[in-house]
């Protein structure tokens, strides 16, 4: 079953967040992980929830989501994201 990781960023270094740009999407193919959305414009329908940054990956498996966040190959884009950024991350099954 597809999962989904839903992140919420808010950029507090955005030149050296770019570099992680650069870097996560190889590391997230490798898990057979795609991007739903990123960055873009965000509409609040209901509720106070205000994301600065919206991204929402999908996995092949809750399990695959989170090898890739454990792996080694994302290791150094996850500690640049959280050096540059702070961020809320969940991932969610899908049906």
């Amino acid at each position: 079953m597809p999962a989904y990781v839903i992140v919420d960023i808010e950029v507090r270094d955005a030149a050296r967040y770019e570099q992680y740009k650069q870097l996560a999407p190889a590391s997230i193919a490798l898990y057979g992980g795609r991007y739903v959305a990123r960055g873009g414009k965000v509409d609040v329908l209901e509720g106070n929830w205000r994301p600065k940054r919206c991204v929402i990956l999908e996995f092949p498996s809750a399990a695959r989501a989170r090898q890739w966040w454990e792996s080694s190959e994302y290791a150094e884009g996850k500690r640049l994201r959280q050096e540059t950024a702070k961020s809320n991350m969940i991932v969610v099954e899908g049906l």
